[in-house]
């Protein structure tokens, strides 16, 4: 097994297996990483490509991302003023890394809401 366990909040967040999937495993994260794996996005690109998550959750999760390492802002002068998200090696890498994991959501999407519809009933 894994080694998961911490016994103390300061072994959760030195935890790197925690530390690591509390941020990448959020729905806007994994969402953005694969809406950027085809290149270089500008911000309304994004919001307009993810479509149901506000302006302030897209700016958090964006910096969020780039303080992890995973997305490179770049600001291009004008005019007009441009700025455009992109993958770094590390982002790129995640992205192969979940994409397993996205392709297997999708093919077993109709068995887990069964499960959920037998469970439920």
């Amino acid at each position: 097994m894994l080694p998961v366990t911490a016994t103390t909040d300061q072994e959760g967040k030195l935890c790197p297996v925690r530390n690591v999937l509390a941020n990448v495993t959020r729905k806007w994260q994994t969402l953005l990483l694969l809406a950027l794996e085809d290149g270089p996005m500008r911000f309304g690109e994004l919001k307009r490509i993810i479509g149901d998550i506000t302006q302030r959750v897209l700016t958090e999760n964006l910096r969020s991302m780039e303080r992890d390492g995973y997305v490179t802002r770049t600001v291009h002068s004008g005019p007009p003023l441009a700025v455009t998200y992109e993958l770094t090696e590390l982002g790129k890498d995640l992205v192969n890394v979940m994409k397993p994991l996205v392709l297997w959501a999708q093919d077993h999407f109709e068995r887990v809401e069964e499960a959920r519809a037998m469970y439920d009933g």
